[in-house]
């Protein structure tokens, strides 16, 4: 009995969403680990599915091209926070989804509903079975508002647009991404794109909590997600 309480108490499903540069990756990791629970990225699947579109000669700027090849590629997503791998129809794509071409894109491929449809039900599918078993934090734009809108914890990250591409550029190599102007410029361009896309815009939930990143640390942003999902616990 005392079993089966302790894994229905563990298996909470956490959304955490918020624009690039928040912070939003290393919290979601951390806080996962920390309560031992499994963690998604699913911004690294919109990643994937437009890595392979380039890679397979897809014109990224052609939706009707875009959504005729939305179903091909087999994405499979590791969700241990130690080691977040995802592959593509078998290929390591850990590495080569995070190239500067693959980010000028992303935001084009994942604009296409069709795309969205594919990498939805392909993550709620994964949810699905880990609240089944120890739970998830699964981070991304649309978590809260369209892929798990019934999730346990919702969370929104937001930070200043200067304090944002200080830490891209930081994370970031090459004199290009150095330049945190220019980072700036193209944070704030994609956030335009992401929530203004017509499907499953980048938008803060209604019942999600906003923690602003700007002035914390990364181990605040940490313990602070952390207190509210021990608080979600302590109140079912």
């Amino acid at each position: 009995m005392e079993n089966g309480a302790t894994a229905a108490r563990t298996a909470v499903i956490v959304a955490i969403d918020g624009p690039s540069g928040t912070g939003k990756s290393s919290t979601s990791r951390a806080v996962a680990a920390q309560l031992g629970l499994s963690y998604l990225d699913t911004g690294a699947q919109y990643r994937a599915m437009t890595w392979w579109m380039i890679s397979n000669g897809v014109d990224v700027r052609d939706p009707a091209a875009v959504a005729t090849a939305a179903g091909k590629p087999v994405l499979v997503s590791g969700t241990d926070p130690a080691d977040p791998a995802i592959t593509v129809d078998g290929v390591d794509a850990a590495g080569p989804i995070r190239t500067q071409e693959v980010t000028s894109a992303v935001s084009a491929v994942s604009a296409v509903p069709e795309v969205r449809a594919v990498i939805t039900e392909l993550q709620r599918s994964i949810a699905s079975a880990a609240a089944s078993s120890r739970g998830i934090v699964v981070e991304g734009r649309d978590i809260g508002t369209t892929v798990l809108p019934d999730a346990d914890v919702k969370i929104f990250l937001t930070a200043s647009p200067e304090a944002r591409a200080a830490r891209r550029s930081g994370e970031l190599k090459g004199t290009e991404a150095a330049d945190v102007a220019a980072t700036r410029e193209a944070l704030i361009k994609r956030d335009a794109a992401d929530s203004s896309r017509k499907t499953s815009p980048l938008a803060k939930a209604g019942d999600a909590v906003e923690v602003d990143t700007t002035d914390l640390t990364l181990r605040q942003v940490i313990d602070r997600v952390v207190s509210l999902v021990e608080e979600k616990r302590a109140g079912r």
